[in-house]
């Protein structure tokens, strides 16, 4: 693998660190979040924005960032998770080779975070829980969190400022996610720091965003054990344990 060894390294959460067990829910999942986005982009062209500046705000004064902002009241999300009944351990179920991974990076001191587009009450941190995965991250973000979705940048940076890190150039921060969208919010997250955020392919699906944007081959693992297999020569060979706050 190419690519630098990363010092911080985010998740996104279905189709990555967890799968499902019924693959037509997550895809239901995807193309409703997929409407409510293209949905909320529409009425705040309309409605919401009187004024010219950039589609993504600067990262100085992210007012999308403004945590005292009033969040979206995440009618579809909401309604997806009522009509489901069952406890997560019955939808989902972590990716193999997941475990292996986060503590290895926990070992080499790795900040690692989770973010997902999903909503974390009555779902994503149920999950975290269910299987233990809490303790591994320093900041989780879902939906409620946040004011834009990805492809936005937005569940990206705040995650990076929620870990209360001092970004330096020299930070690399691989990102995960097995969608187009999460590669996009990667790229497009790059604009905004002063470190290097390296998205990273999860399966198939993520792969073609990979080819579209130009990336090589190295972008992309197809399991948690191959990810494992190739960030152990990564640290055996520098004898890197970790990053300075």
């Amino acid at each position: 693998m190419s690519i630098e060894k990363p010092t911080i390294v985010i998740f996104d959460m279905d189709g990555t660190a967890v799968r499902h067990l019924n693959p037509r829910l997550l895809s239901l999942l995807e193309l409703l979040d997929n409407i409510s986005y293209k949905c909320a982009k529409l009425f705040s062209w309309i409605f919401k924005r009187r004024r010219k500046g950039p589609i993504v705000p600067e990262w100085h004064d992210p007012e999308w960032l403004n945590e005292n902002k009033k969040k979206p009241r995440l009618i579809v999300h909401r309604v997806i998770h009522k009509v489901r009944r069952k406890p997560v351990e019955q939808i989902v179920q972590p990716c193999p080779g997941l475990y292996d991974v986060l503590d290895f990076l926990s070992t080499h001191k790795i900040p690692m975070a989770i973010v997902s587009n999903g909503l974390g009450k009555g779902y994503g941190h149920d999950i975290l829980k269910k299987f233990d995965l809490i303790s591994y991250f320093k900041a989780t973000i879902f939906r409620e969190d946040i004011q834009h979705s990805k492809p936005h940048p937005e569940p990206i940076l705040l995650a990076l400022k929620r870990m209360d890190i001092t970004l330096t150039p020299q930070d690399i921060v691989w990102y995960i996610g097995d969608r187009h969208k999460d590669i996009y919010a990667a790229i497009e997250a790059n604009n905004h720091i002063d470190a290097k955020i390296v998205p990273i392919a999860f399966a198939v699906s993520a792969a073609l965003a990979t080819l579209e944007k130009n990336l090589g081959p190295d972008h992309v693992i197809m399991s948690f054990h191959d990810m494992f297999d190739q960030l152990k020569p990564m640290f055996e060979d520098t004898g890197n344990e970790g990053r300075t706050q």
